[in-house]
């Protein structure tokens, strides 16, 4: 049995499925020895490895105790997660409670690391952290997207981009950018609503970072992004969604959505799938989720009312 080797310029067998000695297309993996092998010619193409650890781990406290690793990385902290933390918990690691005079040695331990930490030239980054989580928590966004908008946030920094700029407007920017990009549909209107900076001075940042290359292309928003939001927080049935985005294509394709803002288009689809489905909700109760005014549902509302006629009365 020989193990092969790929040369440079040679095709990856495991995409065409092909031995490169003989080149039968008989590959099968061993789940035993972990290598994907040749059935004719015995040669081993590749052996895989296993990146797991290698114990395992039945209850949750098993699985504290056998780990021997730290956190992961994580760009929503100011050292990327690196620096040692000590646990707020006086316990030892086996979940017994310190003996008084061991829980004043770590209190001055903790006390000591907090300093050795706090490094001054990285307080407005700190700061700026800080505030994407804490509006990461207010919107409810998913945590990969806060880490996104730590990483635009950071690039920004380092493009000198912050100076003479305030802090809560460039975080604001970089959260509704990273919220654009990870398809978690939030409007300028909602990250202002809970943001320090006012919608003016984000709308500015926003266009700063994107016209300065911080951040990729960044796609428009669509107004079938916002419909599971909105049949969510509505406690709405799935049919309901799915007639929602149903209306939502048609309208596409008739050329309705053209120069309407996609959250009041969204929320109207929504309203009117409602009604069909005898699901009522109020233009209030919409409105107030969508972050758009009832006369703005109500528009939306009479024009996909009339061109969509036949939907009404499914």
């Amino acid at each position: 049995m020989s193990r092969g080797r790929l040369r440079e310029g040679d095709s990856d067998p495991l995409q065409n499925n092909v031995c490169p000695i003989c080149g039968s297309e008989r590959v099968i993996f061993d789940p035993v020895r972990g290598e994907y092998v040749c059935m004719d010619c015995g040669n081993v193409l590749e052996i895989a490895i296993d990146m797991g650890p290698e114990w395992r781990a039945f209850t949750p406290e098993q699985k504290i105790r056998r780990t021997r690793v730290g956190s992961p990385l994580s760009p929503l902290k100011p050292n990327g997660g690196l620096s040692t933390v000590i646990d707020w918990k006086n316990k030892d690691w086996s979940g017994h409670s310190l003996s008084l005079s061991k829980r004043l040695q770590v209190s001055r331990l903790r006390k000591a690391n907090r300093m050795f930490n706090a490094i001054p030239s990285e307080k407005n980054l700190r700061l700026a952290l800080s505030e994407i989580e804490r509006l990461g928590s207010q919107l409810g966004i998913p945590r990969a997207v806060m880490e996104e908008a730590a990483i635009y946030y950071r690039r920004a920094a380092k493009s000198k981009l912050i100076k003479g700029r305030s802090l809560e407007s460039m975080v604001a920017a970089c959260v509704y950018a990273a919220c654009k990009i990870g398809n978690v549909p939030r409007s300028l209107d909602e990250i202002a609503k809970v943001s320090k900076s006012d919608r003016k001075e984000i709308s500015r940042s926003y266009r700063l970072i994107v016209n300065e290359g911080i951040v990729p292309k960044i796609p428009p928003s669509k107004a079938v992004d916002f419909i599971p939001r909105l049949v969510s927080e509505l406690k709405l049935s799935v049919r309901v969604q799915h007639c929602a985005v149903e209306i939502i294509k048609i309208a596409n394709r008739m050329g309705l959505s053209s120069g309407r803002i996609p959250e009041g288009l969204a929320a109207a689809a929504v309203y009117l799938a409602t009604i069909i489905h005898n699901e009522r909700r109020t233009q209030k109760e919409v409105a107030a989720i969508a972050n758009v005014t009832e006369v703005t549902i109500r528009n939306r509302f009479k024009e996909l009312a009339s061109k969509l006629n036949f939907l009404v009365y499914v």
